[in-house]
């Protein structure tokens, strides 16, 4: 049995490490995106609060009363941007969905709990503006890989009506974690990521959604096969946690690594797609 001690939390946690080719998946990421700007109505950098980095990207519905999907994007809290990411708008838009990609502060210079209110602050926003960019605010679901697929997972559990008298006590349908992180425990321990993190054993009990209460859900919480045995084992532990009525969807994709698994989401014809399309209310998946 390997020791766990700081080098194996890298091993475990260190993606970028793990996988060789992670830098031409990121510069594919990134031209996918600019053709996906170029391809479909959108606004960007919209404000939705007083930080520079509390801007959204934001691909209108074709059609009004039309679902909401809001993307939130990976990189260990500390790195990436909402411009990477324009890439997963077009399969929803043209599925009949509005797709709205918020940004959020970095770390070290915010720290996680400034991040988690930040993405729920992007859902206030969503949801008082969803009726001018063809949304229904009945019908928000929120995805996110990686950090993001964290920061999905802690929304189910956000306290709606501390942060607006008029927002309704569950904002939020249903979210999907893809390769989500949610004990966060390990990466304290993972020096490579601790040095801009600066998790604390308070903040770990704050910031793991995997000892919350269970919410209301649904969460689908899917992991790449070829990921490392610890994000396997983050994924089995919130559907252990939770139970399956509030995770009913707990799946590995066979053959994605930590970054492609993205792909499955953007793909109309891979199954966490169909999924994603599911929680809208746009396609039911057997």
């Amino acid at each position: 049995m390997a020791v766990r001690d700081a080098a194996w939390h890298d091993s475990q946690y260190n993606n970028r490490a793990r996988v060789p080719g992670f830098a031409d998946t990121l510069a594919r990421w990134a031209q996918a995106s600019a053709a996906a700007r170029d391809g479909l109505v959108h606004r960007l950098d919209i404000s939705f609060g007083e930080s520079p980095a509390e801007r959204l990207d934001l691909f209108p519905a074709q059609q009004p009363g039309s679902p909401v999907l809001v993307f939130m994007h990976g990189g260990y809290w500390r790195s990436l941007d909402k411009a990477d990411h324009s890439f997963i708008a077009p399969a929803f838009v043209q599925a009949g969905a509005a797709v709205v990609v918020p940004n959020y502060g970095l770390c070290p210079a915010v720290s996680i709990e400034q991040i988690a209110l930040q993405t729920a602050q992007a859902l206030v926003w969503t949801w008082r503006n969803a009726a001018e960019f063809g949304g229904d605010p009945s019908r928000i679901v929120v995805v996110g890989h990686s950090a993001g697929g964290h920061l999905a997972t802690m929304m189910l559990s956000c306290r709606w009506k501390e942060l607006g008298d008029d927002l309704p006590q569950r904002l939020v349908t249903g979210a999907m974690s893809l390769s989500g992180v949610f004990d966060l425990e390990p990466l304290r321990l993972a020096p490579f990521v601790q040095c801009d993190l600066h998790l604390t054993p308070p903040s770990v009990r704050r910031l793991s959604p995997a000892f919350f209460p269970r919410p209301r859900g649904p969460l689908y919480a899917l992991v790449g096969g070829d990921e490392s045995e610890e994000f396997i084992r983050q994924s089995h532990l919130i559907r252990d946690q939770w139970g399956p009525s509030t995770v009913p969807v707990c799946e590995t994709v066979i053959g994605a690594n930590h970054f492609n698994i993205l792909h499955d989401l953007a793909d109309p014809q891979r199954r966490a797609h169909r999924l994603a399309l599911r929680l809208l209310g746009l396609e039911t998946v057997a």
